[in-house]
């Protein structure tokens, strides 16, 4: 039998910052954030990366609580000559901490994934 692969990631965190706006080569938009989550006692920085990003993302500020469901991934890009490398989740669904409508749809996007491996 051959072995699943699965690659799910879920934080809830604080905005540690503003989030970076740019609109890419190919025209799209990437929001660029960075989230703190609680882990443990311990605070721990996870940068999330947020294509075609939701028009309300722009008015999140430091402080605000955000759920992201995505995946992780290993970015390669050029800078200052030299190749470099960045890890760090590609959302799928960004929402804030108190948003039970959106929270609805991360859960039922999850419990697809999560069905994935039972099939």
């Amino acid at each position: 039998m051959e072995a699943v692969s699965f690659n799910v990631a879920i934080v809830r965190g604080t905005c540690s910052s503003t989030p970076e706006m740019r609109v890419l080569p190919s025209e799209r938009r990437l929001a660029q954030i960075q989230l703190t989550a609680q882990v443990g006692g311990r605070g721990v920085s996870v940068p999330v990366a947020v294509l075609d990003p939701p028009a309300w993302l722009d008015a999140v500020d430091v402080g605000d609580e955000l759920v992201v469901l995505g995946a992780v991934r290993r970015r390669f890009f050029r800078a200052a000559g030299a190749t470099a490398s960045r890890v760090e989740i590609e959302a799928e669904i960004v929402c804030r901490g108190r948003d039970r409508r959106r929270s609805r749809a991360l859960r039922r996007r999850l419990e697809e994934l999560l069905d994935a491996l039972d099939a």
